[in-house]
């Protein structure tokens, strides 16, 4: 039997001081894993750390898309070459690759089209963002709760796994604005099953984020108008 093929998508950003132990991390993980770089228009050298690596596929986007384009293109070159499962991985170092099993032995067993990896479903010794994000987060659960009848409790995590029936949906409707909460409500308006892991987080390892002090309450009102926007979308998936 053949063993079942895995990329793993990262979008990457201005990236550089992450981006290649990213790589080597996960390759040592799991050597079988196809380690898919999707860089965005960076500024900075992503690209050429990337490829010094040796073990990356680099996509090079021709301009800055976005962090849902940079992760559609993903989905589009897994569907396209016919990846059983496609895991979503931060390009920040953020995530660990020690942590995958977890979210794709729900996958492995048929329970859910995706697998969300969560920093609150029990309180654990990782990372748990900023006071004022995790205030967002707990507002989007209570979205969530209310739009789909689902709880999720980590609707911003950007670390996922996918089936290939979620890879294919993904790959012609990804969300562009705000993917990760945005995607939620659309998988769950389309009947796909999602469900949540507990796993550990730590801080980016360099670089900075784009939505800090301020920036997060205005982030949360600009996502909750997206979500209720997608909430009204007709289902697409019969």
């Amino acid at each position: 039997m053949a063993k079942e093929k895995i990329l793993i998508i990262i979008p990457a950003y201005n990236e550089e001081a992450n981006i290649r132990n990213v790589i080597l991390s996960l390759k040592k993980q799991d050597a079988d894993f196809t380690c898919l770089v999707v860089n965005d228009g960076s500024k900075d050298n992503t690209q050429k750390e990337a490829e010094s690596t040796g073990l990356a596929t680099v996509i090079q986007l021709p301009s800055n898309l976005g962090i849902g384009g940079a992760v559609q293109t993903g989905f589009k070159y897994a569907l396209y070459n016919n990846y059983d499962y496609a895991i979503q991985f931060d390009g920040d170092g953020q995530h660990l690759p020690s942590e995958i099993p977890k979210i794709l032995e729900p996958l492995y067993k048929q329970e859910c089209d995706s697998c969300i990896g969560s920093r609150f479903v029990v309180k654990t010794d990782g990372f748990q963002s900023t006071f004022m994000r995790r205030v967002g987060i707990r507002f989007f659960e209570f979205l969530n709760n209310l739009l789909i009848k689902q709880k999720i409790t980590d609707s911003t995590s950007g670390f996922r796994a996918y089936n290939k029936q979620a890879i294919a949906f993904l790959a012609a409707h990804y969300p562009t604005d705000y993917p990760e909460p945005e995607t939620i409500i659309l998988l769950g308006k389309n009947n796909f099953t999602i469900k949540e892991v507990s796993v550990e987080m730590q801080e980016r390892q360099g670089g900075h984020s784009s939505i800090s002090g301020l920036k997060s309450a205005h982030y949360m009102i600009k996502v909750s108008l997206a979500i209720l926007m997608t909430a009204q979308r007709a289902q697409l998936r019969r």
